[in-house]
């Protein structure tokens, strides 16, 4: 924990993503007075069952958690306000501040398999889809178009993202860059857990916040394992490289700050079709 908090701090000061150029940003965080724990939820990061804890740790009971059909996030801020960052540098005083990390190109695979592919008919991320197809679909006379797909393509969705971000248009919270979500480098983080080795880092966490009483290390839709993996290779598989580049230029920050890497990443997508491979 201590070396994964010297990194961020050390990344942060190399960057400048420390320098009052940056703006704070607050709003994501949840602080919990009581048990003195502050979280900043990102999304697709084990946050499911984070903002089951923090719900209970705000007294709602689990029998009701588990038969209510309310959002989670919405019942959780019917009693966390969105802090302002005064608010938030005060309450660290006495609290651990805490956030979950995940590879950003596991995480971005997993929203597009939670959020498009599986959207609700109808709903906002249905209708994002729809949009996507719309646009970035290519029907060419000697390819016949794919059979009717509900949802866009992973790699119609890459190009979408991309374009978003290129055009500075806000991205949706379950795919904006951890970096700007919870501006990591203007904040001091007490515990940094990561996805890959939760199990052991909820454990170390829930211990030193004296949560036992309160929580239990448990893993909603953990996405974990080959399967997984499995899955996350075969969407990767589907992009080019210069789609690869550019989502490493979008969440670069997010690699660096927390010693991920995307190499290995290279070895899996297509070379573009202008390319000489090397």
């Amino acid at each position: 924990m201590e070396a994964r908090r010297d990194a961020l701090r050390a990344q942060c000061s190399k960057l400048g993503l420390d320098s009052s150029s940056y703006k704070a940003y607050s709003w994501e965080y949840l602080i919990n007075r009581q048990y003195h724990v502050i979280w900043c939820n990102i999304f697709k990061a084990a946050s499911t069952s984070w903002m089951y804890n923090f719900n209970l740790m705000a007294n709602y009971s689990a029998a009701f958690l588990d038969k209510t059909k309310e959002v989670p996030l919405e019942l959780a801020r019917k009693k966390y306000v969105r802090p302002s960052v005064e608010m938030l540098k005060k309450a660290q005083s006495d609290s651990i501040t805490f956030l979950i990390v995940r590879h950003p190109l596991e995480r971005l695979a997993s929203a597009y398999n939670d959020k498009i592919v599986h959207a609700w008919p109808k709903s906002f991320h249905d209708k994002m889809g729809h949009r996507i197809i719309r646009k970035y679909r290519k029907i060419s006379a000697e390819k016949p178009p794919p059979p009717k797909e509900r949802y866009p393509m992973f790699e119609e969705f890459v190009s979408y993202v991309v374009d978003e971000a290129r055009a500075k248009r806000p991205l949706d919270m379950h795919w904006t860059p951890y970096t700007t979500f919870c501006t990591p480098c203007k904040f001091n983080f007490d515990v940094i857990l990561k996805f890959e080795t939760l199990d052991e880092d909820q454990r170390f966490l829930i211990q030193m916040a004296r949560l036992q009483e309160v929580v239990k290390p448990e893993w909603r839709n953990s996405g974990k394992g080959s399967q997984t993996l499995h899955i996350i290779n075969h969407l990767y598989s589907r992009l080019k490289k210069s789609q690869l580049d550019a989502l490493y230029n979008l969440y670069k920050y997010d690699f660096q700050l927390f010693n991920y890497t995307i190499d290995k990443y290279y070895e899996i997508v297509r070379p573009d079709d202008n390319s000489s491979h090397g």
